[in-house]
């Protein structure tokens, strides 16, 4: 078998690829586990969004290679979309780019943006994804560190006081995943004229902007964003379809073109019908978001019980499908007590460590669960 290459001495497999198996093996094992760990949505997708993939498998076309790009329905359903809620308007011929799921996005950027030895900011906790496309890259991650004093927001001092000359991109994750921390538009103000200063590329990862959020908004809307800044975003979450794969990349148009190049590389376009499927996803009414809410609104106070039953602490005003719980002074580290919970209670949730080290006596919870095994999650709990 020939050598691995070097790049892959940088990275380890994805924390919820390894620990996911030994939780299955568990529950194949006959573990009554209750899966607390992963924002994997458990409720289904709009009936339209069925309708339309049935529909869209019929298609003449539905078996042929699509456009790189995605049909241009379903590029116009996204700036709808983003009219619509972000009040952001954007060419469908040039400013959005439809993707196989965000999380493909981090690399096709990385790879058109990066060289060798350049350094990226990533946020910490953040998602860890940011970090090892970095390093398969053989660029340099950078942390900027968010804590709770601060709300989660970047500390400005402390990026002015930065050295930036090797900074190509600046990662955002505005609502922030793990956290809940919500956008604040003066953040995103300032990041823009940073950069500006700097001639960074921000890209703000924002596919949690509708989950138990009152106020969605993008980094687009502020003046001058597109001259300095992308946005990813998902159908994965809001929507409950992380199975089928749809994601977005919007912004200025030369940038798009630069990622299209390394996108069209390494794709031959997405499924017809699963772009009908999200076209009728885009279409949905505000009623859809406040449905799903309603529901992740009950789960919440369920899994606050739990947190309170653990003894940790958090903060009641945060957004997303997570919650984000600080260790008592008296619990171990987090990967011990997830550990403990596993083994003694056949109940997962994730360390905040994988998250980076600002996540180090924080534990968090999904919502993508049922009440009925939340309230069994919280008897184990107290038992």
């Amino acid at each position: 078998m020939s050598q691995t290459a070097d790049r892959l001495s940088s990275v380890q497999e994805y924390y919820f690829s390894a620990k996911l198996r030994e939780v299955a093996a568990l529950a194949k094992a006959g573990k009554p586990i209750i899966n607390m760990g992963i924002g994997s949505p458990d409720l289904p997708p709009h009936p339209a969004v069925v309708t339309a993939l049935e529909n869209g498998m019929s298609h003449p076309k539905a078996h042929m290679y699509q456009s790189y790009q995605g049909l241009p329905e379903l590029r116009s359903a996204m700036v709808a979309f983003y009219q619509k809620y972000y009040q952001v308007t954007l060419d469908p011929a040039e400013e959005v780019l439809p993707l196989m799921g965000s999380k493909e996005g981090i690399m096709h950027i990385s790879m058109a943006f990066l060289n060798k030895g350049d350094q990226v900011l990533i946020p910490n906790p953040g998602y860890p994804t940011y970090s090892s496309v970095t390093r398969l890259l053989e660029a340099e991650p950078i942390y900027y560190n968010l804590s709770a004093s601060k709300g989660w927001q970047p500390d400005f001092e402390a990026l002015e006081a930065l050295d930036t000359t090797k900074v190509k991109l600046m990662w955002l994750n505005y609502p922030h995943m793990p956290t809940g921390a919500p956008t604040q538009k003066q953040t995103f103000e300032r990041l823009i004229a940073w950069a500006q200063d700097r001639n960074i590329l921000l890209i703000n990862d924002n596919p949690y902007s509708f989950i138990l959020n009152e106020t969605p908004q993008s980094i687009l809307e502020i003046p001058g964003a597109k001259s300095v800044a992308l946005e990813l975003n998902s159908l994965s979450k809001a929507f409950n379809m992380a199975g089928w794969r749809v994601g977005m990349l919007t912004g200025n148009a030369s940038t798009l073109k630069e990622v299209l190049k390394v996108k069209s590389n390494m794709d031959s376009g997405m499924f017809y019908g699963v772009q009908c499927g999200a076209i009728a996803a885009l279409e949905a009414e505000q009623e859809w978001f406040d449905q799903l809410n309603a529901i992740y609104r009950k789960r919440r106070t369920g899994v606050e019980q739990i947190a309170k039953a653990l003894g940790t602490t958090f903060d009641p005003r945060s957004v997303g499908m997570f919650l984000w719980a600080k260790l008592p002074q008296s619990a171990s580290n987090a990967e011990t007590v997830i550990d403990q919970l596993l083994y003694d209670k056949d109940l997962f949730v994730a360390p905040g460590t994988i998250f980076g080290s600002q996540g180090a006596r924080y534990i968090r919870f999904s919502l993508c669960v049922s009440e009925s095994k939340i309230q069994e999650a919280l008897k184990r709990i107290q038992s």
